[in-house]
């Protein structure tokens, strides 16, 4: 699934305030990029999708195709967004109108699932064909990758990890459940620990506070990393408490799934050690017969924000490849 061949493809990661597209080449490197703002009007963005992709490849006259990351429930067609509620799409035929508009063959991906592709294929997943990838941001998605292919699921909905119940009758989540993962283990739920700690000690939190306006609900996760990487005792606590959350997480997905590597990306994994150490301490630990199996490694994400739109490229690359063999 690794395996190459010459030429560009377009990777698009849409989300609810940015578009941003980039051309890719066959070992991940972008060489032509365009960010644009996400249109409030849900009718425009497709369009604003199919600019943006005509901006990147302006001068490129070999590129093949195009990968769409989109943060919703994508079919297992890989051609339409079922329901996607920061964009306001309700089977919206994205592929359709994509390609109508570019003339390049299109493939829809989850955004999380094209990140996760991305962090395999040329980032911390190198070396492994068994991983798990949680992207700890606004939100708590994540990508399962299983004997080197992207795993789906029956109806292309599989990895929306955030909304396992981890707590019954927990924090209610915006999916309608009570309890789920992504209200605990989540970037936003981070900055929301954060907040409720230094209101309930604001003596202890005031260096971290000082970053801020000095308020408790100015706090914001940027101030909590710089703080800690400072040593705040405060701000590291934070962590740990995070961290724990994260690492049960990770404990439950390994007990199912079994992967050899688990890929923290998302905010939180743009924090690096801070949250990996205590991450893969949590996990050891909440490991089911842990002392009895091998422990996956715990890596944080190295592609970075690139991460979604290589992978989307990367999935078009293959799609186009599987579709046109001639090119083999």
């Amino acid at each position: 699934m690794r395996e190459q061949t010459c030429g560009l493809t377009v990777g698009v990661d849409l989300g609810g305030t940015k578009i941003a597209a980039g051309a890719v080449d066959p070992a991940g490197e972008v060489v032509s990029r365009v960010r644009i703002p996400t249109p409030r009007d849900p009718d425009r963005i497709a369009d604003t999708i199919a600019e943006a992709v005509q901006r990147v490849r302006r001068g490129w006259d070999d590129v093949r195709a195009v990968g769409v990351g989109a943060a919703g429930y994508v079919d297992a067609e890989r051609s339409t967004v079922r329901f996607a509620p920061n964009l306001g799409w309700h089977d919206k035929a994205i592929r359709d109108i994509v390609q109508e508009a570019t003339g390049l063959p299109v493939v829809v991906e989850n955004d999380a699932n094209a990140a996760a592709w991305g962090e395999f294929v040329h980032g911390a997943g190198a070396g492994h064909d068994d991983m798990l990838m949680v992207m700890a941001g606004t939100g708590f998605g994540g990508g399962i990758i299983s004997r080197g292919r992207l795993f789906r699921g029956r109806f292309g909905m599989a990895g929306e990890i955030g909304h396992y119940r981890a707590v019954p009758d927990g924090l209610p989540c915006p999916c309608g459940q009570h309890g789920c993962m992504e209200q605990y283990a989540s970037g936003a739920a981070h900055t929301r620990r954060a907040r409720e700690m230094a209101a309930a000690d604001p003596g202890r939190a005031a260096a971290v506070l000082a970053l801020g306006d000095g308020t408790p609900a100015g706090l914001q996760g940027p101030h909590v990393t710089e703080a800690a990487r400072r040593g705040d005792p405060f701000s590291l606590e934070v962590f740990a408490r995070s961290g724990r959350w994260l690492g049960q997480a990770l404990a439950d997905l390994a007990s199912v799934l079994d992967p050899s590597v688990l890929v923290i990306g998302g905010g939180l994994g743009d924090t690096g050690e801070l949250i990996r150490r205590p991450a893969e301490v949590s996990y050891r630990r909440a490991l089911g017969g842990g002392e009895h199996r091998v422990y996956a490694e715990v890596r944080t994400a190295t592609a970075g924000q690139d991460a979604g739109l290589i992978g989307a490229a990367n999935l078009a690359r293959l799609h186009e490849l599987i579709s046109s063999p001639a090119r083999l």
